[in-house]
């Protein structure tokens, strides 16, 4: 954590228990079974530090959503649960900056550098990450506290949840975000 500004915000994305319903994996299964382990491994040290944790919350307006306020996935997981004192943030779209007031509350505080984490890693995570670029912030994306699932492309071809986890990454590495690991945070 000796090359990241004091102030830098850990952002954490939609790890709600929305993710664990089995819809997700109906092409195929998950990456990265370690990713809630590093986002608590990550939570612990910057509560330590006492630096600043955004919690993102995703509030669907779809109806069958799993992650609809008053529906069981809605909750955060045991791993990812917000303290009192650590802000939560809902968002109805996949990018934590629109209609959130998310980018005003980090200016406000002086934060310039955000670490990221969450799901899913080709959806929210990466709008969130672009936007975060684009807005000029210093993102460092940790790519073992993030996952996805498999997905069929364009010609119907079965991609695992790792190619589209590694191909996500690609896409945002350098461009909008340094792409690192959790121990490279946490060293």
């Amino acid at each position: 954590m000796k090359t990241l500004p004091t102030n830098a915000a850990l952002l954490i994305v939609d790890l709600q228990k929305a993710i664990d319903d089995p819809r997700w994996n109906r092409i195929g299964p998950r990456n990265n079974p370690q990713a809630e382990a590093n986002v608590a491994e990550l939570l612990a040290a910057w509560r330590r530090m006492g630096w600043p944790i955004v919690h993102i919350r995703h509030d669907s307006t779809e109806p069958d959503s799993t992650y609809r306020p008053g529906g069981p996935g809605h909750a955060f997981k045991e791993e990812a649960m917000p303290l009192p004192t650590e802000m939560v943030i809902g968002k109805r779209v996949n990018s934590a900056f629109i209609g959130t007031g998310l980018d005003e509350w980090l200016r406000e505080r002086g934060i310039g550098t955000l670490v990221v984490a969450g799901v899913i890693t080709n959806n929210s995570v990466e709008t969130t990450v672009r936007m975060a670029g684009n807005l000029g912030y210093d993102v460092r994306l940790v790519a073992d506290a993030c996952f996805t699932f498999a997905r069929l492309d364009r010609s119907g071809r079965l991609r695992t949840a790792e190619e589209v986890h590694d191909l996500s990454l690609a896409n945002m590495d350098g461009e909008y975000a340094t792409v690192v690991e959790t121990a490279e945070v946490l060293e």
